[in-house]
């Protein structure tokens, strides 16, 4: 979804009337505006300005701006309304050299400095502006008060009209699977009778609405409250929702079931596969460690302190007399013990078993995502709402 230049300017025209900005110039390419206060504090981020100003009670200096909705065009038609710079010779009625003009050429008609400066921004599909209106349009606009105004004849009645109140809200209404599809109904409920409109809207675009209240009116009290309106606007949506046909959400069950099935068997054909276990390795090699400490540990443990004879060498008067295991082991061959072999394939399976776990979690990931897309989904959402008071 994009918008074209004219689809733009249409809608930043509309936010900046509806705020009460002043329009200084205006062209197919561009336009040039004071803000008002209120669309100051949206879009130019000064909070401790305005801060300022409301402490301080002052009257508020707020800026300018040239909005740029074609910049091509807006280049050709300053280059062609550029004017022809003319000698001071030719003309004596002239201004004297300046440093401005020496340096900048004619100076610009529009104050470029101090609070009054203009300040250029191009507002384009995507730019920051456009995203910034956007927003302060939605904050904005999420609840309105209007009035129907009111007939001159009725202003000069002698009795004052009665204003009816209603409550209008707007609906987003997204049907989503791997498909999606939105729906708005704008649903309105008169908070005197309780009857509701389907297509508020329509009955809203034939009257004139404005902020403030008219002379000569009078607003009746609602004998429905908010939250009583608001809940029998969503029964009567579920109720419409329930009626709808819903084929589209089994067809798209079965593209989930069809995915989730392509989904499992690959992974299941992956985590079949022969993976060696490095228990048994460890539990091998725990059990050949633990006999051979065992045998020296019973070796040392037969060595016996017996009393020193004289004529033997004696370590503080005992004499360490070798026993049976000991003569056998001095007069086996001497072997030196090979390094380990079997570290590297005790890493291996250390490994497979680390990318089987990851595996496992890819599985788990790849269809929570298949469910997220494909799993249908009805999400009802309130974007809009208002109190219409209406003749």
């Amino acid at each position: 979804m994009t918008m074209s230049p004219h689809e733009i300017q249409a809608y930043v025209l509309t936010y900046l009337e509806a705020l009460d900005c002043q329009i200084m110039e205006r062209s197919p390419a561009h336009v040039t505006v004071k803000l008002s206060p209120q669309a100051d504090k949206a879009l130019t981020n000064r909070p401790y300005y305005w801060g300022f100003v409301e402490r301080v009670g002052v009257e508020p200096e707020t800026m300018s701006f040239t909005f740029v909705f074609d910049p091509e065009a807006y280049q050709q038609m300053l280059e062609a309304a550029e004017p022809v710079q003319v000698s001071p010779e030719a003309n004596p009625g002239a201004s004297k050299d300046t440093i401005l003009g020496r340096y900048f050429g004619i100076t610009p008609s529009m104050p470029q400095l101090g609070p009054g400066r203009i300040l250029r921004e191009d507002i384009v599909y995507g730019s920051r502006r456009l995203q910034q209106i956007f927003e302060a349009a939605r904050e904005g606009g999420a609840f309105v008060n209007l009035f129907e105004q009111a007939a001159k004849r009725q202003i000069r009645a002698t009795v004052p009209a009665v204003y009816e109140p209603w409550l209008g809200v707007c609906f987003k209404v997204e049907f989503s699977c791997d498909l999606k599809r939105e729906e708005l109904h704008f649903l309105g409920i008169s908070l005197r009778s309780g009857e509701i409109i389907e297509k508020f809207g329509s009955k809203l675009s034939r009257r004139d609405l404005s902020p403030r209240l008219a002379e000569n009116m009078h607003a009746q009290a609602p004998k429905i409250s908010l939250a009583d309106a608001g809940a029998a606007l969503e029964s009567h949506l579920t109720q419409h929702l329930s009626r709808l046909d819903y084929s589209w959400a089994e067809k798209a069950k079965e593209r989930l079931q069809l995915e989730l099935d392509v989904v499992d068997a690959y992974y299941e054909a992956v985590l079949r596969e022969d993976m060696p276990e490095v228990t048994e390795v460890d539990t091998v090699r725990t059990k050949s460690k633990s006999s051979s400490k065992g045998s020296n540990i019973q070796t040392s443990a037969e060595v016996k302190a017996v009393p020193a004879p004289s004529g033997h060498n004696r370590v503080r008067g005992l004499l360490l007399q070798p026993t049976r295991d000991d003569i056998e082991l001095a007069a086996e061959p001497a072997v030196l013990e090979a390094p380990d072999q079997d570290e590297p394939e005790q890493e291996k399976a250390k490994q497979a078993i680390m990318d089987r776990e990851a595996m496992k979690l890819q599985y788990e990931t790849r269809r929570t995502e298949m469910i997220w897309q494909y799993d249908p989904k009805v999400k009802v959402t309130a974007i809009s709402s208002g109190m219409f008071h209406l003749r």
